[in-house]
């Protein structure tokens, strides 16, 4: 069974150069790593060591949903496996995950795959990842109330309870809304994260989504709204 041998001959190559985060978010100076930088720095390891990783698709959802501005969005999810094949002797090790993406075009399922595809290799190689995954690595800033009425922000102070005044339909809606804008932030996309809070347009619904979205990434998002002087 030599497939765990070469596992862990990428393991060892990873451990020592790791998947370096080369590319900066200009608008909060925040590095990051996407799924090319997960592809560069694995093909020349997996060729070197004789292994492959061949995806294969269980099955696909498909949610087209509408947005507050009337526009189609749709949501996918992609149950996957990966076969981890040694090239040597073609022992194999299978990983099943799970993809989830949000697109208003034909990318979603695109997205979904290559979102398989990191974590399982994330999970697989022990790569070290950074993200919003403990309660601890946020702080929410609650904003003091003032009868001053506030212009109209894309990311608006957090309010307490407001996810909780939702029901289930539009709790759910918002959970995926706020992956796809930390998976789009991460990609390095601000634009499309922007756009993407930009479709909600209720006051408690967006207040909602400012508890399920880093500060770092709300920070970024604000910036990119002041640059481009969107009417608020």
């Amino acid at each position: 069974m030599s497939v765990y041998k070469t596992i862990n001959a990428v393991q060892a190559d990873l451990a020592r150069s790791g998947i370096g985060k080369d590319s900066t978010n200009t608008f909060d100076n925040y590095k990051f790593r996407g799924i090319d930088a997960v592809y560069n720095a694995l093909a020349p390891l997996l060729a070197k060591h004789g292994l492959c990783i061949l995806p294969r698709m269980l099955s696909r959802t498909v949610d087209e949903r509408t947005s507050q501005k009337g526009g189609a969005l749709f949501y996918v999810t992609v149950e996957a496996e990966f076969d981890f094949v040694c090239a040597e002797d073609g022992s194999k090790h299978t990983i099943r995950t799970f993809g989830e993406a949000m697109d208003r075009g034909d990318k979603a399922t695109n997205k979904a795959m290559s979102a398989a595809y990191k974590y399982a290799a994330f999970q697989a190689f022990a790569i070290p990842t950074e993200g919003d995954n403990d309660a601890d690595a946020s702080t929410h800033e609650v904003a003091v109330k003032s009868n001053k009425p506030a212009a109209r922000a894309p990311v608006i102070p957090v309010a307490k309870g407001s996810m909780e005044a939702l029901d289930e339909k539009r709790r759910s809606f918002l959970l995926n809304t706020a992956d796809y804008v930390k998976e789009r932030f991460e990609a390095n996309d601000v634009i499309a994260a922007h756009d993407a809070v930009y479709e909600i347009t209720d006051d408690l619904e967006l207040m909602a989504l400012s508890t399920l979205i880093p500060s770092h990434i709300r920070t970024a998002i604000r910036k990119h709204h002041e640059a481009q002087k969107v009417p608020a």
